[in-house]
C-alpha cells in the first residue's frame, strides 16, 4: 500500500534525517520521498499522530511462539500479529516448539506459516537433535532452509567438546551459534537467585555462578575455534564483565539481555507471583544496575523480549512447579522507556539484525521501509487489556509504562496496534 506519514520525528542514527521532523511518502514499499509538507496529488493515504517517531523496524533476537504442537499457548500468525502491533518488524523464532525445530522441514514449515504476515519470521534451527545436548543436528541443511543462527532455547550444552564441534562447524557457512550458559549441576532445584530475597522466602537458590562459570568456559572455547557467538539473556554483573574482556581480546563474541532484567529484580517475588519465575531468573538491584550499564557502553549489544507465552496451567500453580518464562513483547518498549534513553533503546532493538546478518534498511530514500511507528511520552499502566497474545503471563502486568508502539509498516503493509 502507498502511504504518507506525516510530521513524524525520525529516530534513527544512521539516516541523513535523524531527528528531524518530517514527513514520509512511501509507494509501493519503497521510501520515495522525505521532506516536509509533501503534496500527496496521488490520494495516498495519510497519517498523522501527534508526538509520533520512526525508527529503522525493531528486531527481537528472542522470540517463543508455540507452533507446531503448543498452538493453546500461541500460533505463528497471531504472534507475530501480536509483534507488529508491538512495534517488531522482524523475530528470531526459537526452536522450542513440538516437535524441536532441528531439520530443514520444521525451517521449512513455520517460515510457510509465516509468508502472509508483515513481519518477518527467521527460524534460529536447535544446536542438537531434539535439543537433548547430545548428537548435533543437521545445522547445514537447517542454514539452507532459512535458519539463521543455532542454539538450545535455555538449555546449556553440558559436552564442552560437543561445543567446539559446533563453533568449529558452522564456520564453513559463516553460521552463528548461541550458547545458553547456566551450569545445571549449580542450579539444581533452584528456582530463585541465590541470595537475600531467596533465603527469606525459603525458595532454592540459583547463584550468579551457574551463569558465569558456563560463560567463561563458552569464551574459552571461541578463543580456541574462532567463529562467531552469541550469548543470550545475561542475567549478572560479572558476566558483562567477562563479555567485555572477551572483547577486548578480539573475539567475535555478540551478547544481549532480556527486557525484565533490566528493569525487574528479585524483591519483586515476596508475593510468589509465578510470572516473575524466568530463566535465567531476576537478580539484585547491583546486577540490574551492571546490565543497565553494559547497555549504555556497548558492552551488552542488544535488548530481546525473550517472550515466552505459557498457558496458565502451567503458571497457575506452586512457584517451585510453574513453568520458567514470561511474554515480552507488547510491554518491551514501554517498559523499557523507563529504564534508558530513547536513542539506545531503539539502538539495541535494531542492532539484532546485524548479529544475526540480516539486513538493515535506514530510513532514507530509495530504501525499502521497514519501519516502526511509535510515541514516546504518555505514562499508563499495562494491564490484562493490553495483551494480545493468547496467554497473558507477563512479568509486567500493573507496572507503569512510558509510551508505546503504535504499529509497523514492512513488505508494503501497515499495522496499526
Amino acid at each position: 500500500m502507498n502511504l504518507i506519514i506525516r510530521t513524524a520525528r525520525i529516530i534513527d542514527s544512521k539516516s541523513p534525517f535523524h531527528n528531524q521532523i518530517v514527513d514520509v511518502k512511501i509507494t509501493n514499499g519503497t521510501i520515495e520521498k522525505i521532506g516536509n509538507q509533501l503534496q500527496n496529488s496521488d490520494n495516498y493515504q495519510e497519517i498523522k499522530i501527534d508526538n509520533l517517531h520512526l525508527s529503522q523496524g525493531w528486531f527481537d533476537t528472542s522470540v517463543s511462539l508455540g507452533e507446531p504442537g503448543f498452538e493453546d499457548r500461541e500460533t505463528i500468525q497471531n504472534g507475530l500479529d501480536v509483534a507488529a502491533k508491538s512495534g517488531f518488524t522482524g523475530i528470531a523464532l526459537q526452536p522450542n516448539s513440538y516437535p524441536i525445530i532441528d531439520n530443514q522441514s520444521q525451517v521449512h514449515f513455520v517460515k510457510q506459516k509465516a509468508i502472509k504476515s508483515a513481519t518477518d519470521l527467521y527460524p534460529i534451527g536447535a544446536l542438537t537433535k531434539g535439543s537433548e545436548g547430545k548428537d548435533m543436528a543437521e545445522l547445514f541443511d537447517m542454514k539452507n532452509a532459512g535458519a539463521i543462527a543455532f542454539g538450545d532455547y535455555n538449555k546449556n550444552i553440558s559436552n564442552a567438546n560437543l561445543m567446539k564441534i559446533g563453533l568449529q562447524y558452522v564456520q564453513d557457512f559463516d553460521g552463528l551459534v548461541i550458547a545458553f550458559c547456566q551450569d545445571e549441576t549449580i542450579k539444581g532445584s533452584g528456582v530463585a537467585n541465590e541470595g537475600v530475597v531467596s533465603t527469606r522466602l525459603g525458595l532454592k537458590g540459583i547463584p550468579n555462578l551457574a551463569e558465569e562459570i558456563i560463560l567463561a568456559r563458552n569464551l574459552f572455547l571461541l578463543e580456541y575455534t574462532g567463529g562467531k557467538l552469541h550469548i543470550p539473556t545475561l542475567s549478572t554483573a560479572k558476566s558483562v564483565s567477562l563479555i567485555k574482556e572477551a572483547k577486548a581480546k578480539g573475539l567475535q563474541v555478540t551478547c544481549s539481555v532480556a527486557v525484565h532484567h533490566l528493569v525487574l529484580t528479585d524483591e519483586t517475588l515476596e508475593g510468589f507471583d509465578t510470572r516473575y519465575k524466568v530463566t535465567p531468573p531476576l537478580r539484585t538491584e547491583a546486577d540490574r544496575k551492571a546490565l543497565l550499564a553494559g547497555i549504555l557502553d556497548n558492552t551488552i549489544d542488544c535488548i530481546t523480549s525473550d517472550h515466552n507465552p505459557l498457558d496458565v496451567e502451567n503458571k497457575k500453580m506452586e512457584f517451585d512447579l510453574a513453568k520458567n518464562g514470561t511474554i515480552g513483547l507488547e510491554s518491551a518498549f514501554g517498559s523499557l522507556q523507563t529504564v534508558l534513553p530513547l536513542e539506545k533503546i531503539i539502538d539495541k532493538l535494531t542492532f539484532g539484525k546485524t548479529i544475526f546478518g540480516l539486513e538493515n534498511q535506514n530510513i532514507q530514500e530509495g530504501n525499502s521501509a521497514n519501519i516502526t511507528l511509535f510515541l514516546t511520552e504518555d505514562k499508563w499502566n499495562f494491564s490484562k487489556e493490553a495483551i494480545l497474545s493468547k496467554s497473558k503471563n507477563s512479568a509486567f502486568l500493573g507496572h507503569e509504562m512510558k509510551g508505546k508502539a503504535v504499529g509497523i509498516y514492512n513488505k508494503g503493509k501497515l499495522i496499526l496496534a
